[in-house]
């Protein structure tokens, strides 16, 4: 049995329907304005994560003075701005204008990206410059957008500028991609030049605008020493930003890791720990990457067992996430996935991190999204005995109910037996109408059906229109209820909405 209670124990912001679209230069593109209609149409996605891409922006003029074209950056802007996200507006890369490197090298060491870019991973030529830029770039935020709007988003100084893959790519780790004490310090240095130009900035502009850093990958050292950096001199700091991902390819491949919300969890508390020690625990923590496991460019040609962003482990794992941060009190802000395999699918079922398949079928994890965005702020009790529950129990300010829970064990065994439990609610609910919404494998679930039925990827127009019908989310059950409770089946990792409505 599961209790459920009827009174408010906390009001709960919704911290959990936010994305990283990646990569950022795909919004102007016919593909990426077809995801970006259906994350707004579909309602499962609040706020996007922007890359401001200067390096499409600015450029210098005939006497070497800075100057700037913001067509492009409009064009993408106004498209998210006219769907009705919010911004989370992360200011990189280094523009080859301020480079001490220019793209062109990076490009010759095979760090091409999208659209045959590379990210410039040098550091400026003059800090200053990198100041003037991104003063540049609010000032025109503030003149197009307004600072009404504007002063709702989030800007936040650059991307794992802890990691070579995004800032300082000649300053190579000493062991995977870890550094040592010292050399994490070089590295933080570097960084702390770019926050106090970002800062004063932006603030220079309106005080009122939120800015954070740093979107930590995870080097610890790096991270206490820009936090020391930021208190030493007094700078803004509205959110900190971290990167929370659980296991990743070369684990999985290996037998060393396995899919589990508690390592996206020892993360967090290992980033929290820090900021706890620097006294910054009352500063609001945005977690604006997660993923259960690193690398969403991977698919499963490289990692077999990545097929779980396929099916209903992701699902599940992404309900009990959310439970495991309300439950622990963790004060998160924002959590964003990071959808970094949009523009890498080869194939339909590919393992990459996404919401949509090659072919815009629906995954159980996009549609895990659409049923938490139907989630209240009033936060519910909830009781149990039954170990493998982790609920989400919400109430609507009009009196509605909506339930969000899975049914899973730790590693998402796939044998854990089926159960049928009662819904035993506080409140007489009689003569309400009851929906529940299921995804597991059977239900919402494509790649369910395209294991069961042994296609292979080269899929036919018929094959894709009834994989299209399998992925959409429907409601499995619609009754009108009698008294205070009703039963559910529950099967292996099934994640459910019960709405309760008048």
């Amino acid at each position: 049995m599961i209790k459920i209670g009827s009174q408010t124990i906390k009001k709960q912001e919704n911290f959990w329907n936010h994305a990283h679209f990646h990569p950022t230069d795909a919004i102007e593109d016919a593909w990426g304005k077809k995801l970006i209609d259906k994350y707004s149409a579909d309602g499962a996605v609040k706020m996007i994560r922007f890359y401001t891409m200067f390096e499409d922006i600015v450029y210098l003029g005939d006497n070497g003075e800075l100057l700037y074209d913001f067509r492009i950056n409009d064009l993408r802007m106004d498209y998210l701005i006219e769907k009705g996200f919010d911004i989370l507006c992360t200011y990189c890369y280094i523009p080859d204008a301020i480079a001490e490197r220019p793209m062109s090298y990076y490009l010759a060491k095979g760090k091409v990206r999208y659209k045959n870019k590379a990210i410039n991973l040098s550091t400026p030529t003059s800090y200053e410059k990198w100041e003037e830029i991104c003063l540049a770039y609010t000032k025109h935020l503030t003149e197009r957008y307004g600072e009404e709007r504007v002063s709702k988003w989030f800007f936040q100084c650059y991307n794992e500028p802890d990691c070579s893959s995004f800032f300082l790519g000649d300053l190579e780790p000493d062991d995977d991609w870890r550094y040592t004490k010292e050399r994490s310090a070089e590295r933080a240095s570097h960084y702390n030049k770019l926050y106090f130009g970002f800062e004063r900035a932006i603030k220079s502009v309106c005080k009122d605008y939120q800015v954070g850093g740093c979107a930590l990958a995870g080097e610890l050292n790096f991270f206490r020493n820009w936090l020391d950096f930021v208190k030493e001199n007094k700078l803004g700091l509205d959110f900190i930003s971290i990167h929370t991902y659980g296991t990743g390819p070369k684990p999985l491949n290996e037998g060393t890791g396995r899919v589990d919300v508690m390592n996206t969890i020892n993360v967090y508390d290992s980033r929290f720990e820090v900021i706890k020690e620097k006294g910054l625990e009352d500063v609001p923590l945005i977690v604006d990457e997660w993923g259960a496991g690193t690398e969403g460019v991977r698919s499963v040609t490289e990692c077999p067992k990545l097929i779980y962003r396929e099916n209903e482990w992701f699902s599940s794992y992404y309900v009990k996430l959310i439970y495991e941060h309300i439950n622990r009190g963790n004060k998160l802000r924002r959590m964003l996935i990071c959808l970094s395999g949009q523009d890498r699918q080869k194939f339909d079922f590919s393992g990459n991190r996404t919401f949509l398949t090659k072919n815009f079928i629906n995954k159980p994890i996009y549609n895990a999204y659409i049923l938490a965005s139907k989630l209240g702020e009033n936060l519910l009790s909830f009781e149990t005995e039954n170990k493998y529950i982790s609920m989400i129990p919400t109430k609507l300010d009009n009196g509605d109910y909506s339930v969000l829970f899975t049914y899973s064990e730790q590693y998402f065994d796939e044998n854990l037996e089926d159960k049928t439990e009662t819904l035993a609610f506080e409140e007489d609910i009689t003569g309400k109408n009851v929906t529940v919404w299921c995804i597991d494998r059977s239900h919402s679930n494509a790649c369910r059906l395209f294991q069961k039925n042994g296609w292979d990827y080269e899929l036919t127009k018929e094959q894709l229109e009834i994989l299209r019908e399998e992925g959409r989310l429907k409601p499995v059950q619609q009754f009108v209820a009698k008294g205070k409770s009703f039963d559910l089946t529950l099967t292996a990792n099934g994640s459910y909405l019960v709405t309760i409505e008048k």
